[in-house]
């Protein structure tokens, strides 16, 4: 039996936001730029950069790679403190406001991995927020994990599947990178693709 192909942590964040967004990018691999994206690359800089160093009594570890063999998940904290007390608490940076729970259960799963890489449990969290430029403490707790690992789940089987989700056609659809691949009013809403196509071959008989 051969093992699975690894979910990137950040696939589990995109279907909580939308599961159609997810399988756009994580299995037909389209990707937009757009003034978030890019706002959010400019803020990750120190964050990417890797450099470690010790902060308010802390060490601050950048740029980590993440894995879970048992999960297959792999991914990357953008930080990681080391306390005094030996607790490890994973950091997410986000440059706007959090989106419903998605920053949450992407933290859970970076945390489900350190918990298998280093042998230690991750009890806490944190979401760093730019926007409002305050920080976000998460309490990692089993309310939290079930609903990551059910998250983990759908993301599995949707990736899996042979079509897309169908769209939100919603508010989120107009915030989205995606919009003008996606169509979600048209996705969302077969019957109007029908009428264009019934349209459209009358116009040409």
């Amino acid at each position: 039996m051969e093992p699975e192909t690894p979910i990137p942590i950040s696939a589990l964040e995109h279907h909580v936001y939308c599961p159609r967004q997810c399988a756009l990018i994580h299995v037909e691999g389209l990707w937009v730029e757009s003034e978030h994206t890019l706002r959010g690359q400019l803020g990750h800089r120190r964050v990417d950069s890797g450099r470690h160093r010790a902060e308010r009594g802390c060490l601050v570890l950048r740029a980590i790679p993440l894995w879970s063999e048992t999960l297959s998940l792999t991914g990357r904290a953008d930080a990681i403190e080391i306390h005094a007390d030996g607790s490890v608490v994973p950091i997410e940076y986000k440059m706007g406001t959090q989106h419903e729970d998605a920053a949450s259960v992407q933290l859970c799963a970076q945390a489900l991995c350190l918990e298998e890489m280093v042998g230690t449990p991750v009890r806490r969290g944190a979401i760093w927020l730019g926007g409002p430029r305050r920080r976000v403490a998460v309490d990692l707790d089993d309310e939290l994990r079930s609903r990551t690992l059910l998250v983990l789940a759908e993301v599995k089987k949707w990736l899996a599947d042979d079509h897309l989700p169908p769209a939100p056609d919603d508010a989120r659809c107009q915030s989205c990178q995606l919009i003008e691949l996606c169509q979600p009013h048209l996705s969302a809403h077969p019957e109007l693709v029908l009428r264009h196509l019934v349209e459209a071959f009358a116009c040409d008989t």
